[in-house]
């Protein structure tokens, strides 16, 4: 989804703010209302059983942040995953993804990353929640706010950040390539069907084309062949443009798969492509020393 010109902050409707009040003291519980109704023939839901699972409030510059953080409930500390959520924010499906990553022995976290901009899960159109709330947040607020979920993991006592991976969809996917050009700890991250080249704003002034170089850990790259909203020309000038900078980056195009296709509460879901593609991110988070 391509982002409208974003407003300045003091020029955000009245209408918003009450969306803030709400979501800077708590995760939102369900599915967003902009993906109703649910494929509920496909979701997926992962029991809490053996692990430790729950919202937590991560310090963050000015602020705390809601987060969903999930790790086994014995032992530790465990290596450490940032999830960064879709477009639609950290809604249940999200929580169900750092449940699946702490039954495999790490310590997940998914930090709200809306929270100044308002609650994601209350739209019920996309093209108002991008325009209105996602074409808002800075890319800047959201690096420091990732960089400080990892000092609330390291905290924690409980997460070896020495050990850091990160992974992200559709809106996080973007984010991913972002974060692997900014945190030199990082040592490996996965890109699920995030944007590689589109419109620059004032607040998301770089995407990952821009930043082959920059990169600080191995990306892997997950995408389907059939998104209409990234060509697959711009996932293969963005496996050139590591190659030619040097960089270790692997990209897995899946064919007739569409957008979203780990999105399991979605028609867009393709059970066998989330599937391998889980395994794969797991692979090459262990591949890279993250397991």
């Amino acid at each position: 989804m391509d982002l409208v010109e974003p407003e300045l902050e003091g020029l955000v409707p009245q209408s918003q703010w009450s969306r803030r009040g709400f979501v800077a003291t708590g995760l939102a519980t369900g599915f967003a209302l902009s993906v109703q109704p649910i494929s509920a023939q496909t979701v997926i839901t992962t029991d809490a059983n053996g692990l430790t699972a729950g919202e937590v409030q991560v310090k963050v510059k000015d602020r705390d942040i809601p987060a969903y953080r999930a790790m086994p409930d014995k032992g530790g500390p465990f290596p450490t995953v940032l999830v960064v959520q879709e477009v639609f924010g950290v809604h249940e499906h999200i929580k169900d993804l750092c449940r699946r990553f702490a039954k495999s022995g790490y310590f997940a976290i998914a930090p709200e990353l809306y929270v100044r901009q308002g609650d994601p899960t209350k739209y019920t159109e996309i093209p108002k929640l991008v325009s209105e709330l996602v074409s808002k947040v800075p890319d800047e607020q959201v690096m420091s706010d990732l960089d400080a979920a990892v000092v609330y993991a390291k905290g924690s006592g409980k997460a070896d950040t020495a050990k850091l991976a990160v992974t992200g969809f559709c809106w996080g996917g973007r984010i991913v390539w972002l974060y692997a050009a900014h945190n030199p700890g990082l040592k490996a991250a996965a890109a699920w069907y995030g944007p590689i080249d589109r419109q620059r704003t004032e607040l998301q002034p770089k995407y990952p084309i821009d930043l082959a170089a920059d990169l600080k850990a191995p990306v892997l790259g997950l995408y389907g062949a059939a998104d209409q909203a990234i060509p697959v020309d711009t996932v293969e000038k963005m496996g050139a443009a590591c190659k030619a900078a040097g960089k270790t980056c692997e990209f897995k195009v899946y064919p007739d798969t569409p957008h979203g296709f780990n999105a399991d509460y979605r028609p867009s879901y393709r059970a066998e492509a989330a599937k391998d593609g889980w395994e794969k991110m797991l692979a090459w988070f262990k591949q890279n020393g993250v397991a």
